[in-house]
């Protein structure tokens, strides 16, 4: 992700965010929510974000689109939320010109979601930042603050 489109409000030239630094960046990508310029918040329905050094949350409200069989949330619905703003906690940490990937994502289910549970907050916080390997943790829950899936996650950090 090392350019967006002017559709976003970057110039019109397409500024190239390899420069900034990794908060920099996020900043700039989620200014519009909405039109985010990655297809898996759009895909999961991400309807907002917070993002603060080493800590970012999206949130989310489970629907009938993401079911499973059996007729709750499939699983994999909490993995990416969770996936995704534990990597986002780690990326607000990054120097200009590195980059970071996923290395391992341990999940826990505590109770299932449904279209009933209302919207989600997915938050992720940086354990620990060092400079190959970065530690994140994150939970789910709901505006009542029960607790839905926790997470863990290993990133390696690297030079672009």
């Amino acid at each position: 992700m090392n350019q967006i489109s002017p559709d976003i409000g970057a110039p019109k030239d397409a500024r190239d965010l390899s420069a900034l630094s990794g908060i920099e960046q996020l900043r700039i990508i989620f200014a519009d929510v909405a039109n985010a310029p990655f297809g898996m918040g759009r895909t999961m329905g991400f309807d907002h974000v917070e993002i603060e050094d080493g800590r970012v949350t999206f949130g989310a409200t489970p629907h009938e689109g993401v079911y499973n069989p059996i007729g709750t949330v499939h699983g994999g619905f909490a993995a990416t939320l969770l996936d995704s703003c534990l990597g986002c906690a780690v990326h607000s940490k990054l120097k200009a010109g590195q980059g970071y990937t996923t290395l391992e994502l341990k999940v826990a289910y505590h109770r299932p979601m449904t279209k009933t549970t209302g919207p989600v907050r997915a938050e992720g916080v940086v354990v620990q930042m060092g400079r190959r390997a970065a530690f994140a943790e994150g939970k789910i829950t709901d505006a009542a603050g029960r607790l839905y899936a926790t997470a863990t996650s290993t990133l390696l950090v690297f030079d672009q």
